[in-house]
């Protein structure tokens, strides 16, 4: 059985050497220099006194960081990912929570890091990969490791403001990276491109399955999804025939016409998350790659990133959502009503997860752990825990699960209870809007709808009060040229909010 991510990387070092492992725009590494460079730095690390500890890793978005990660994984700590596009202040409330030993950069990112307030250690990439591995090292870490060692900390958004450290171990990203490959048929062909900054779980899809197969991942610039024409050349460029993006990411292709004038004609998966697909976008996507496989993914960073999937089999109405589909093996979701009681047919509950996707908890932080980390309500037998994920869902009459939104999405608004979800649903539903948002101002109880598209502020209200009841139709409608996402693609859903204030 397997224990260790690092033995994807030993099974394969083997059968394809000299095979690119990861690339971006200027530069590649074999999966040979990844084997030999991560080596040097776990070596490395072991002999400054580096153990069971945390290393952060800030570095520059190009293959150079992931064999970093891998590094500190041989020398038994656990990776936190941080990047210089990250805010200063964010950054530095990381450094608070970890407090970390040592950090290892790149040329360009060691400078920025003389302007912290920082006493440790800092490692410089080019330097610490010249060590000579040490086998005799590397195999005493290795004795000692167990699966439930962790390995990395990602950082998610913290309702108070302050990011929350989640960390998690070898057997939680094992059975994800395993089961992931299997639904999404991954094989030594796969070409990724990878869409996702390096500081978030959603990169592992690529990361890990390029390593477990010997497939290749490209680390596409950020400046492309700026614009769709090029991304889509790039994609073309480098014959990518696999992506797990996030759905903004994907519709910045498909709002814009680009399908018009070009079409990713290597695609031949397609998977996607983090959001609910507008079904406008996703039937542009069919038609225009009638031969691909579309698979929508769900899951928290809690539960190392998915828990559930569903490969699109059927067409969809647009007032429809695509559902979340099942579990992957060895993952359980529970639905929960407001009484702690398994949800019924058609009843909105919230998803909870158990299983071996549960990552170890928050870093530092055990209060917030037990919040959600949490004994199964339904079990009063023994100890088991189950994660709820602050999500919302259904399982609609055919059975499959079905997102309907966050439980801070869902408001009281003129005495009704209203899912934010649904009249961003209908707004996506206008030929003329590329993309939607609805938030709700706490402070003068007003929902306010955001878009961008080729049409009036005036005419998406007339068309609204059309579409919704009163008490759902947004007070406000206001016109973006661009809307705002966050560092990994996401709806900046808090920098809306602060538009208004």
């Amino acid at each position: 059985m397997q224990t260790n991510v690092l033995e994807y990387l030993e099974n394969i070092i083997g059968k394809v050497p000299d095979k690119i492992a990861y690339a971006d725009d200027t530069n590649e590494v074999t999966f040979k220099e990844v084997y030999n460079n991560s080596r040097a730095i776990g070596t490395y690390l072991y002999k400054m006194g580096h153990y069971k500890e945390p290393i952060m890793v800030f570095m520059g978005k190009h293959p150079s960081t992931i064999i970093t990660f891998y590094g500190v994984i041989y020398a038994g700590c656990f990776y936190v990912p941080i990047d210089e596009e990250m805010p200063r202040h964010r950054i530095e409330l990381i450094f608070e929570n970890v407090k970390p030993r040592a950090v290892i950069c790149d040329h360009k990112t060691v400078k920025v890091m003389e302007t912290f307030d920082y006493k440790g250690n800092v490692y410089l990439y080019d330097e610490i990969i010249k060590t000579s591995p040490n086998e005799k090292v590397l195999n005493l870490v290795r004795e000692k490791q167990i699966d439930t060692d962790p390995i990395y900390i990602v950082f998610t958004s913290g309702s108070t403001g302050i990011p929350k450290g989640v960390v998690a171990c070898h057997r939680s990203v094992i059975d994800y990276i395993d089961n992931l490959t299997a639904v999404l048929k991954i094989d030594e062909n796969a070409i990724f491109g990878n869409q996702t900054p390096l500081y978030v779980d959603a990169c592992l899809k690529e990361l890990y399955s390029t390593l477990k197969f010997g497939a290749t991942t490209y680390i596409i610039p950020k400046h492309l999804f700026m614009f769709p024409l090029k991304l889509v050349e790039f994609m073309n460029e480098k014959k990518i025939n696999t992506i797990c993006w996030v759905v903004s990411a994907l519709t910045i292709i498909s709002s814009f016409g680009t399908f018009e004038k070009a079409v990713p004609k290597y695609l031949k998966t397609v998977a996607f998350g983090s959001e609910v697909f507008p079904i406008k976008q996703f039937k542009l996507w069919r038609k225009y790659l009638p031969d691909a496989r579309f698979i929508n993914l769900y899951g928290p960073t809690e539960c190392t990133g998915m828990s559930c999937y569903y490969e699109v089999d059927r067409d969809f109405e647009l007032d429809e959502a695509i559902p979340i589909g099942r579990p992957f093996k060895n993952t359980d979701i529970i639905l929960l009503n407001e009484e702690d009681k398994p949800a019924k047919e058609g009843e909105v509950g919230e998803i909870c997860i158990r299983g071996t996707s549960l990552t170890l908890g928050y870093y530092n932080n055990f209060e917030k752990t037990s919040e959600v980390f949490v004994q199964n309500p339904l079990n009063n037998s023994y100890p088991e825990l189950i994660y709820r994920t602050g999500d919302l869902g259904k399982y609609n009459e055919r059975g499959e699960l079905v997102f309907v939104s966050r439980k801070d999405n869902q408001i009281k608004h003129m005495g009704h209870r209203i899912e934010l979800g649904e009249i961003e649903t209908v707004a996506n539903m206008h030929p003329e809007i590329k993309s939607a948002c609805c938030i709700f101002d706490d402070v003068s109880k007003k929902i306010i709808l955001y878009y961008v598209g080729d049409i009036s502020e005036a005419d998406v209200a007339t068309y609204m009060k059309d579409k919704l009841p009163r008490y759902m139709i947004p007070n406000l409608t206001k016109k973006l040229d661009r809307m705002p996402l966050t560092a990994n693609g996401k709806i900046d859903r808090v920098l809306l909010k602060s538009l208004n204030k």
